[in-house]
């Protein structure tokens, strides 16, 4: 996704049109600070546009265009007068007072219009209370620049981009993907890369039930559970949306980012640390989907070393991996899914007593499928990553299917690679044709492999170990005469490398220089 960094913003896609108002805030700000203020400013003028149009509606039919009720039927947030965009705008490049309705006279700028604008949505709508970024005023933050971009969004009406009615999901995404660029390895507390998660989403095929996040960043695994069941023609509300999260300003943006959305969620009354204050205690969920912090360590201190959730033993206090595997598998229902990322560390390691969790976890006949991802997937880790598939009622019994994808994806730039849609149709058909019996093994594809093989391997779960080699093309060439071709093409290479070599020396010479 290549940004044009000219000027003209209307040879833009929409996307990048709202990136290029974070560029034009940046500054000196680092990418953690000026992200909740980009992404806080979508979220004011996306919902100003659609009360607009909600206010333009009930104007036509002689309806009360101040009747809160009638936003709130139709699921549009009710925007008070000091906190519709007309104000914003006009308030863009100037200072001044403003005397309100108690007589008080306070001083503004364009920075505290917004903050004022942001309390105001607040107060009238109960769902949004202590979400949104309210810091717009502070020093820091240079108000001509965050005028300009003002001035850039009252130029956009983000209702009219397209019909989807995920628009600004796709631009908060967007976002979202750019920022977790730029912050690197501090960005994996907030974003997993979409394919991954629509990878999840596709093979678990959350129609309907209660969906769990232990640790879910900004939402986008409910957001994908959500689109999965949109576009496939089913209903939203046949899902039921729990999560947590320990960071009190991610937990704002998952809220915000669902919100505006139409997705009810229940994420707990606070933030807190999933391991040391499970929110969901009784939950017993029919998906669960996360990506957990790779590797954590000093995740225990002892006092959960008795906890209930270590039913295949307790895990080592230097890794989590098995903490978060197991805290899932408790909060799992009868029939219920669990599609998890983990750090390739999981598949094989003995050590602290993981190869022993591993081991019982398979022969409980949970595992349902493991794919070996490709690197560069992520912006915040160079560690290779799996994705754990696990099933309390497996199909079919016994088995687990072993997918190798580390050649699959596309390299978009230098440093990430995505799946396209078409690898990640591949692999959900892959996990279909195994749930249906109708999988035939693919050499370096693909394996359904039985539980009594996996123990012949100590329970390792390297995909590689059961795919086996990609057969390779046989080569018919007779070898006299792939010799006479290869050395003739190397005799080439040769006589032009000594021309090259012939060309630099006389280039050399004429600067007075001899080799």
């Amino acid at each position: 996704m290549a940004l044009n960094n000219g000027n003209n913003t209307a040879s833009l896609g929409f996307e990048e049109q709202i990136w290029s108002a974070a560029d034009i805030l940046r500054g000196n700000m680092d990418a953690a600070e000026y992200k909740h203020v980009v992404l806080g400013l979508i979220f004011l003028k996306y919902i100003s546009d659609k009360f607009e149009e909600r206010y333009q509606e009930l104007l036509a039919a002689d309806d009360d265009v101040e009747d809160k009720d009638a936003y709130l039927e139709v699921n549009v947030f009710y925007v008070p007068k000091v906190a519709r965009w007309k104000v914003i705008s006009e308030w863009a490049h100037k200072t001044g007072p403003i005397t309100d309705e108690n007589g008080k006279e306070e001083f503004f700028n364009i920075g505290g219009i917004i903050d004022r604008a942001m309390r105001a949505i607040e107060k009238e709508n109960r769902s949004l209370k202590d979400i949104l970024p309210k810091n717009y005023g502070r020093n820091e933050l240079d108000k001509r620049r965050l005028g300009e971009v003002v001035d850039l969004f009252t130029n956009i009406r983000m209702i009219e981009h397209g019909t989807e009615k995920d628009i600004l999901g796709r631009t908060y995404e967007y976002c979202l993907a750019k920022f977790a660029e730029q912050e690197g390895r501090r960005a994996g507390e907030f974003y997993t890369p979409s394919c991954v998660v629509r990878t999840l989403v596709e093979v678990l095929k959350p129609f309907k039930g209660r969906v769990y996040d232990p640790c879910c960043g900004s939402g986008g695994m409910f957001v994908q559970s959500a689109d999965f069941v949109n576009h496939h023609a089913g209903n939203i509300k046949d899902l039921s949306i729990y999560g947590q999260e320990a960071n009190p300003t991610t937990r704002k943006m998952a809220l915000m980012n669902l919100a505006i959305r139409g997705i009810e969620a229940d994420l707990g009354p606070y933030n807190a640390d999933t391991f040391h204050n499970d929110l969901h205690p009784t939950l017993k969920a029919d998906f669960i989907l996360a990506n957990p912090p790779f590797n954590l360590s000093d995740w225990n201190n002892g006092s959960l070393n008795d906890d209930l959730r270590w039913k295949y033993g307790l895990p080592p206090s230097g890794n989590a991996n098995f903490a978060w595997m197991q805290h899932m598998i408790h909060h799992l229902a009868p029939y219920g899914k669990i599609g998890m990322v983990l750090a390739n560390g999981s598949l094989s390691s003995q050590s602290s007593g993981e190869g022993d969790i591993r081991s019982a976890i398979v022969k409980d006949d949970l595992v349902e499928g493991i794919i070996a991802m490709p690197t560069q997937l992520f912006y915040t880790t160079q560690i290779p990553v799996s994705l754990w598939f696990l099933n309390r009622n497996k199909k079919q019994k016994g088995k687990t299917l072993f997918i190798d994808a580390r050649k699959m994806g596309t390299m978009v730039n230098r440093r990430l690679r995505e799946f396209t849609p078409e690898d990640i149709a591949k692999i959900a058909a892959t996990f279909d044709n195994f749930d249906n019996g109708t999988l035939e093994n693919e050499k370096g594809y693909c394996a359904a492999v039985a539980t009594e093989e996996i123990a012949r391997h100590d329970f390792i779960l390297t995909p590689g170990r059961y795919v086996g080699i990609e057969e390779q093309e046989e080569d018919d060439e007779p070898f006299e005469e792939k010799m006479t071709r290869l050395t003739g093409e190397l005799s080439q290479m040769f006589k032009r490398s000594q021309e090259l070599e012939n060309e630099i020396r006389k280039r050399l010479g004429t600067l007075g220089y001899d080799i």
